[in-house]
Protein backbone atom coordinates (compact mmCIF):
# COMPACT_ATOMS: atom_id res chain seq x y z
CA UNK A 1 0.00 0.00 0.00
CA UNK A 2 1.33 2.95 -0.96
CA UNK A 3 2.43 5.95 1.66
CA UNK A 4 0.42 9.27 2.44
CA UNK A 5 2.20 11.87 -0.05
CA UNK A 6 2.87 13.97 2.33
CA UNK A 7 5.32 11.67 3.71
CA UNK A 8 6.69 10.39 0.27
CA UNK A 9 6.49 13.82 -1.54
CA UNK A 10 9.83 15.26 0.07
CA UNK A 11 11.57 11.87 -0.76
CA UNK A 12 10.33 12.72 -4.43
CA UNK A 13 11.31 16.41 -4.36
CA UNK A 14 14.95 15.74 -2.82
CA UNK A 15 15.35 14.27 -6.61
CA UNK A 16 13.52 16.55 -8.95
CA UNK A 17 15.34 19.82 -7.02
CA UNK A 18 18.27 17.84 -8.77
CA UNK A 19 16.58 18.17 -11.93
CA UNK A 20 15.68 14.32 -12.28
CA UNK A 21 12.71 13.73 -14.58
CA UNK A 22 10.34 11.68 -12.26
CA UNK A 23 8.47 9.18 -14.48
CA UNK A 24 5.20 8.45 -12.65
CA UNK A 25 3.33 6.18 -15.79
CA UNK A 26 4.24 3.42 -17.92
CA UNK A 27 3.90 6.07 -20.62
CA UNK A 28 6.06 8.38 -19.24
CA UNK A 29 8.58 5.22 -18.72
CA UNK A 30 8.41 4.36 -22.58
CA UNK A 31 8.56 7.91 -23.95
CA UNK A 32 12.13 8.49 -21.86
CA UNK A 33 13.45 4.72 -21.72
CA UNK A 34 12.17 3.86 -24.75
CA UNK A 35 14.45 6.05 -27.34
CA UNK A 36 17.97 4.51 -26.13
CA UNK A 37 20.31 6.82 -27.40
CA UNK A 38 22.77 8.31 -25.47
CA UNK A 39 23.37 8.12 -21.66
CA UNK A 40 20.22 7.79 -18.97
CA UNK A 41 20.25 7.29 -15.46
CA UNK A 42 17.37 5.84 -13.38
CA UNK A 43 17.04 6.20 -9.67
CA UNK A 44 14.59 3.88 -7.98
CA UNK A 45 13.81 5.54 -5.26
CA UNK A 46 12.64 4.19 -1.98
CA UNK A 47 10.71 4.98 1.18
CA UNK A 48 13.70 3.12 2.98
CA UNK A 49 16.17 4.57 5.46
CA UNK A 50 19.10 3.88 2.80
CA UNK A 51 17.80 5.90 0.13
CA UNK A 52 17.41 8.52 2.42
CA UNK A 53 20.72 8.33 4.44
CA UNK A 54 23.03 7.32 1.92
CA UNK A 55 21.61 6.69 -1.78
CA UNK A 56 19.64 10.27 -2.33
CA UNK A 57 22.61 12.24 -0.82
CA UNK A 58 25.15 10.77 -2.66
CA UNK A 59 23.02 11.42 -5.95
CA UNK A 60 23.05 14.55 -4.66
CA UNK A 61 26.95 14.75 -4.28
CA UNK A 62 27.46 12.87 -7.58
CA UNK A 63 25.57 15.56 -9.68
CA UNK A 64 28.04 17.80 -8.91
CA UNK A 65 30.13 16.35 -10.43
CA UNK A 66 31.47 17.75 -14.79
CA UNK A 67 30.62 14.45 -16.48
CA UNK A 68 27.17 13.66 -15.67
CA UNK A 69 24.63 11.23 -17.83
CA UNK A 70 22.32 13.40 -20.72
CA UNK A 71 19.23 12.38 -19.15
CA UNK A 72 18.44 11.87 -15.46
CA UNK A 73 15.16 9.53 -14.45
CA UNK A 74 13.30 8.29 -11.44
CA UNK A 75 10.61 6.09 -10.45
CA UNK A 76 9.28 5.26 -7.27
CA UNK A 77 9.16 2.25 -5.90
CA UNK A 78 5.72 0.95 -4.01
CA UNK A 79 4.42 4.41 -4.67
CA UNK A 80 4.17 4.50 -8.33
CA UNK A 81 4.22 0.28 -9.01
CA UNK A 82 3.13 0.23 -12.45
CA UNK A 83 5.70 2.63 -13.50
CA UNK A 84 8.41 1.44 -11.67
CA UNK A 85 7.83 -2.16 -12.99
CA UNK A 86 8.07 -0.97 -16.85
CA UNK A 87 11.04 0.70 -15.76
CA UNK A 88 12.61 -2.20 -14.19
CA UNK A 89 11.92 -4.15 -17.55
CA UNK A 90 14.45 -1.96 -19.30
CA UNK A 91 17.25 -3.71 -16.99
CA UNK A 92 15.21 -7.07 -16.30
CA UNK A 93 18.66 -9.05 -15.90
CA UNK A 94 19.04 -7.39 -12.62
CA UNK A 95 17.13 -8.36 -9.21
CA UNK A 96 15.08 -6.01 -8.60
CA UNK A 97 16.37 -3.64 -5.91
CA UNK A 98 14.95 -0.26 -3.55
CA UNK A 99 16.82 1.83 -3.92
CA UNK A 100 19.02 1.50 -6.73
CA UNK A 101 20.84 3.20 -9.92
CA UNK A 102 21.19 2.04 -13.14
CA UNK A 103 23.07 3.73 -15.82
CA UNK A 104 22.37 2.70 -19.79
CA UNK A 105 24.48 3.66 -22.62
CA UNK A 106 22.14 3.45 -25.92
CA UNK A 107 19.63 1.58 -23.94
CA UNK A 108 22.38 -0.98 -22.62
CA UNK A 109 23.02 -1.42 -18.80
CA UNK A 110 26.66 -0.31 -17.95
CA UNK A 111 26.46 -0.07 -14.63
CA UNK A 112 24.01 -1.00 -12.04
CA UNK A 113 24.00 -0.34 -8.26
CA UNK A 114 21.87 -2.73 -6.31
CA UNK A 115 20.47 -1.95 -2.82
CA UNK A 116 22.90 -4.00 -0.88
CA UNK A 117 25.90 -1.66 -2.25
CA UNK A 118 24.16 1.10 -1.08
CA UNK A 119 23.49 -0.32 2.53
CA UNK A 120 26.37 0.19 5.15
CA UNK A 121 27.61 3.13 2.79
CA UNK A 122 28.11 6.44 3.39
CA UNK A 123 27.09 8.78 0.40
CA UNK A 124 30.70 9.73 -0.56
CA UNK A 125 31.46 6.17 -1.07
CA UNK A 126 28.55 6.16 -2.94
CA UNK A 127 28.61 9.26 -5.06
CA UNK A 128 31.93 8.32 -5.94
CA UNK A 129 31.45 5.21 -7.52
CA UNK A 130 28.85 7.06 -9.52
CA UNK A 131 31.39 9.54 -10.62
CA UNK A 132 33.55 6.80 -11.83
CA UNK A 133 31.17 5.58 -13.25
CA UNK A 134 30.04 8.56 -15.14
CA UNK A 135 33.72 9.30 -16.14
CA UNK A 136 33.87 5.69 -17.30
CA UNK A 137 30.43 5.51 -19.67
CA UNK A 138 29.52 9.33 -20.17
CA UNK A 139 31.18 12.53 -22.07
CA UNK A 140 31.48 15.54 -20.45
Amino acid sequence: MPYDERLVGPMRAELTRLGITELKTVAEVDAKLGDPRGTQLLFVNSVCGCAAGAARPAMALALRHQVRPQALLTVFAGQDVDAAARARSYFADYQPSSPSIALLKDGEVVYFLHRYQIEGRGPDAIAADLKAAFDQHCTA
